[in-house]
């Protein structure tokens, strides 16, 4: 089993139309967090440039990241600067904190 992270960062008014496409492909499960930052979207509203946008994090099996990839970015997709970004990582191991066991590959 080979194991990856998806980290997206998207506008937080898309939040909820990316959580819907996940759960209509029936994704286990994902975390998602509100994060604060600056890149390619310079806003002058706020002072400070930082604007407000989801952090999502998702473990899933190699075979099944590019389609969320895919519905990740169709969903969150504008068309402008500032619509965020998708990242995969390796997973080299997951534990579960309960029971200290390794997650197995049909918990994914």
């Amino acid at each position: 089993m080979e194991l990856k992270m998806i980290v997206a960062i998207v506008r937080t008014r898309v939040l909820a139309d990316v959580e819907v496409q996940l759960i209509e492909m029936r994704v286990k499960g994902i975390s998602v967090t509100r994060v604060k930052g600056y890149g390619e979207y310079d806003t002058f509203i706020n002072p400070d440039w930082r604007s407000t946008h989801a952090r999502i994090e998702i473990y899933a099996e190699l075979s099944i990241v590019d389609t969320i990839v895919n519905a990740i970015l169709k969903s969150a997709h504008y068309g402008a600067a500032g619509d965020g970004i998708v990242a995969i990582h390796p997973v080299e191991k997951l534990y579960r904190i309960r029971s200290g066991a390794e997650i197995s590959e049909s918990e994914i």
